[in-house]
């Protein structure tokens, strides 16, 4: 029994252990690889398609008042009072005669039916408000996808800024150690000076806090990334992706007039400048009457038997005609807060539209001077990489100090975080043209 025992723990350590590799399977994304990720698993995304399923419902609540209800009703009197009668006696000089009568049924089941006939238009408009209402629950959708789609890039252009930063910071403490170590060769053989040696070893301690913050900026770029796709933060990945340039001539009139069709949140306006409309509807018809039609079906006893002829029924149909007379004018204050509301989203619409316009200038300019800028540092880095070759030759060679070496790396530095700095702000303003815009280019289900 021990050794099956044994043998039983060994195989469920065993099936844990390949359940946790499992789990720590590198997980290799691209850009849209991400993107869908994000679209499937972020919280706060997945939370916004629940108001479409809560809109729907109120379509079928609202599309159930034209509908009839019927309704079943049981009763069973616990106490009652009796009708007590007197009447006269008939023997003359004798006193008057009292019968308790009982005119209550004990036990009573009813079912009652009523249906709407005409309501002024209440029912029509309330539908329509609700399928309004609906539609703009779906913009807010497509409004939390693009957020969610420009959130991921962002922060995946981000997450490889990140590694270019690390890169760069490498690249400058492998040339600082290179460096220091020539100085050093020089300074044992009585060609450099210790002041020499000592500048460049502050050189190489100076850069090495940089590298660390480069990597811990890489790491917190990797968990910012993963908490958007909804994976767990213990989850390895391998991002597969490049900062590159590719060359973009947008239209800024086109960009404008797209922005306006496509921007979400204008046609969520538009939606509730319906809904405001069919409130205004509902508020006028209740000047009007109403008509419905009514039924009830009753059983009644004495008492709980179902022995043939113990049960009593009846029913009664009935035609309800209600005219509103007066209420105290909140007909008319719901007029007013209805119409209110209606201008109060046309002045919005027109606000909002105003706003898309500036941010896709602010995006067609944010991305020409990415552009340009971007164009510019490739120089620099040529320019730079070329004064770090001859300032460590003609250091060499006792041409040049070990300060006008370090001088250019640095510089070099500088230009190379310029260079990956531009091709970032370059690529994340495309990301914002295409949001600006309201451009989709990734197709999932959820849009079909």
């Amino acid at each position: 029994m021990k050794k099956r025992a044994r043998l039983a723990a060994c195989l469920v350590l065993g099936a844990g252990l390949a359940g946790a590799a499992a789990a720590q399977e590198t997980l290799v994304l691209t850009l849209e690889d991400s993107v869908r990720m994000a679209l499937a698993q972020n919280p706060f995304h997945q939370a916004s398609q629940q108001k479409v399923q809560s809109a729907r419902s109120l379509v079928n609540e609202a599309a159930s008042r034209f509908l009839p209800s019927l309704n079943g009703q049981g009763l069973y009197t616990l106490d009652e009072k009796l009708f007590v009668l007197e009447f006269p006696s008939i023997i003359p000089g004798q006193p008057p005669q009292r019968i308790s009568m009982d005119f209550t049924k004990d036990y009573q089941f009813s079912m009652s039916l009523a249906m709407p006939l005409f309501t002024g238009g209440r029912l029509v408009s309330g539908y329509k408000q609700a399928r309004y209402n609906m539609d703009a629950a779906r913009e807010t959708v497509k409004q939390s996808r693009q957020d969610t789609i420009f959130n991921v890039k962002k922060a995946f252009y981000g997450y490889l800024l990140a590694g270019k930063f690390v890169e760069v910071s490498e690249e400058a403490v492998g040339l600082a150690e290179k460096h220091y170590t020539n100085v050093k060769n020089l300074t044992q053989v009585g060609m450099a000076s210790k002041f020499d040696l000592l500048r460049s070893e502050v050189q190489l301690a100076n850069l090495k806090p940089q590298l660390i913050r480069a990597r811990n900026g890489l790491r917190t770029a990797e968990l910012g990334l993963k908490m958007l796709l909804g994976l767990d933060l213990t989850q390895a990945i391998q991002i597969r992706g490049e900062l590159s340039y590719q060359p973009v001539e947008p239209d800024a009139a086109g960009s404008e007039t797209q922005a306006l069709a496509a921007r979400p949140e204008l046609s969520q306006l538009q939606f509730q400048s319906r809904m405001a409309a069919e409130m205004v509807k509902i508020a006028k018809a209740s000047y009007l009457p109403t008509l419905a039609i009514g039924g009830n079906f009753n059983f009644w006893a004495d008492r709980l038997s179902f022995r043939k002829g113990a049960w009593q029924d009846y029913y009664t149909i009935n035609l309800v005609l209600t005219v509103p007379i007066f209420n105290g004018f909140i007909e008319q204050a719901q007029i007013g807060q209805s119409k209110a509301l209606l201008r109060e989203i046309e002045w919005n619409r027109k606000g909002l539209a105003e706003m898309v316009k500036f941010e896709v200038q602010q995006a067609l300019l944010n991305l020409q001077q990415a552009k340009e800028s971007l164009l510019a540092q490739g120089k620099s880095v040529e320019q730079a990489q070329e004064s770090v070759r001859i300032a460590e030759l003609n250091f060499s060679e006792g041409l040049a100090t070990s300060l006008d070496v370090s001088s250019v790396q640095v510089a070099l530095a500088q230009a190379r975080t310029n260079y990956v700095q531009a091709i970032y702000d370059y690529v994340l303003s495309l990301a914002q043209l295409d949001k600006a815009t309201g451009t989709d280019e990734f197709k999932t289900e959820e849009m079909e």
